[in-house]
């Protein structure tokens, strides 16, 4: 239960990812998906 804010974070993080990827923004996408694989290094 301590882990659901990381794991709200990671999927947010995901989801802006996928948004980003449908623009056709690459640049943003590998950032939020960057940021996702960060929290889920530092949090588990």
């Amino acid at each position: 239960m301590e882990k659901i804010f990381p794991v709200v974070l990671i999927a947010l993080d995901v989801c802006a990812a996928v948004v980003y990827a449908c623009l056709g923004d690459v640049r943003h996408a590998v950032y939020w998906l960057s940021a996702a694989v960060l929290t889920v290094c530092v949090t588990f």
